[in-house]
């Protein structure tokens, strides 16, 4: 990382150094570009055993981070890989994956965010083609046609002849730069914690269509698990004020007491869930990735795979451009757009719609949706495929 200047111009400007936009900057590692990351603060040093924040990471992002040179260094033994999956509807529905059926080593691995942003961090430190501003905001942006410039609130100015926006859902770039966002609330708080159970998980993941909402326990190393439950604002502010005792009752008895009893490892946390669509994904000398570009209900446990699948594909378009091209030009960054397009659509729409065609709605439709996920158990082709979709 070399010593910056007050007045700073760059190939490629990133504002966001969470997983997508750091995962960007080290996929352009040893390219020709000159990179600047801008980020509001380093990762804060977590006190806590455990971070809440876990992601279920499918093995087409665990080879883009091998080829990114990141996954080697991360620590195993706060990793778990997924061998089974078991899906249970709200009347008796079930389906179950295994990696084993589908001849694959995993179906995913469980880790914390923090573990994945420490050593993204570490690595855009070192990165001989990247500047980090940190800390910094944005203040103004601005685009020219040979350009854009960032000022930021400490006066200084960066100018760039590409910026990608991987700044969150709430993207202050993609705000600034007039692209408008469809937003649909999902009136949900997605409730986050972990717990140590009683009984072993054997590495697998459980997941339950509940009249409150939609429960997942994900395998965490040794005996330890990890809960989303995405449920109604009351419900999920009644969870987040339990006791600890009482939260992990009423966690245990809605899991039907899978893993006994449980003691909670870390605080419950919830945030709001929400479903955003930009009305379009690039412009001139501009890209949006990670949850700049999509907000997606944490059902199908796609968000992160998405942002990484964001940072891989536009990371591969600017390496095989020419050098005489600008990497800037629309015409050129449609090519990550397009490519872009199908899958993130696809999984918005599909967890769009189970997660309404699993709210509590009378009888005969629940019926038919778990009597349909009991047939899909029995359509091996299908199950296959669709585990062959989510590995990537």
């Amino acid at each position: 990382m070399r010593t910056m200047n007050h007045s700073s111009k760059y190939d490629i400007l990133i504002v966001g150094a969470g997983l997508a936009g750091a995962s960007l900057a080290v996929a352009l590692s040893g390219s020709r570009y000159r990179i600047a990351l801008v980020e509001g603060r380093s990762p804060a040093g977590d006190t806590a055993p455990w971070d809440a924040r876990i992601y279920a990471v499918s093995p087409a992002n665990v080879r883009f981070l091998e080829q990114i040179g990141a996954w080697k260094h991360l620590d195993g033994s706060r990793m778990a890989p997924v061998y089974d999956m078991e899906v249970c509807g709200d009347r008796g529905g079930k389906l179950n994956f295994s990696a084993f059926d589908s001849g694959v080593e995993e179906l995913a691995w469980i880790l914390e965010g923090r573990l994945m942003q420490r050593e993204l961090w570490e690595t855009v430190k070192r990165q001989a083609n990247l500047d980090l501003f940190c800390p910094a905001r944005p203040e103004a942006l601005q685009f020219l046609e040979d350009g854009a410039r960032l000022e930021l609130e400490d006066g200084r100015g960066i100018e760039a002849s590409l910026v990608v926006a991987a700044d969150g859902a709430d993207s202050w770039v993609r705000n600034a730069s007039g692209i408008q966002a469809r937003w649909t609330p999902y009136h949900e708080k997605g409730v986050v914690a972990n717990f140590a159970c009683e009984l072993p998980h054997r590495n697998t993941a459980c997941q339950w269509f509940l009249d409150s909402g939609v429960l997942a326990w994900l395998p965490l190393p040794g005996n330890l698990m990890s809960m989303v439950w995405s449920t109604p604002f009351e419900h999920a502010d009644e969870l987040v004020a339990l006791p600890a005792q009482a939260l992990c009752e009423r966690v245990a008895a809605a899991g039907d007491h899978r893993l006994g009893k449980l003691e909670l490892v870390t605080p419950a946390a919830g945030f709001a869930l929400r479903l955003m669509r930009p009305g379009r994904t690039v412009a001139p000398r501009l890209a949006l990735i990670g949850d700049a570009a999509h907000a997606i209900h944490p059902l199908s446990g796609h968000g992160i795979n998405l942002g990484f699948q964001d940072a891989r594909v536009l990371a591969e378009v600017l390496r095989d451009l020419p050098a005489h091209r600008d990497c800037g030009d629309e015409r050129e960054l449609r090519r990550y757009q397009r490519a872009r397009a199908e899958e993130t659509f696809l999984l918005q729409a599909a967890t769009h719609s189970l997660r309404r065609l699993f709210q509590p709605t009378d009888r005969v439709l629940g019926s038919l949706r778990n009597a349909g996920m009991s047939l899909t158990n029995h359509l091996h082709p299908l199950k296959d495929l669709m585990v062959r979709y989510a590995l990537g």
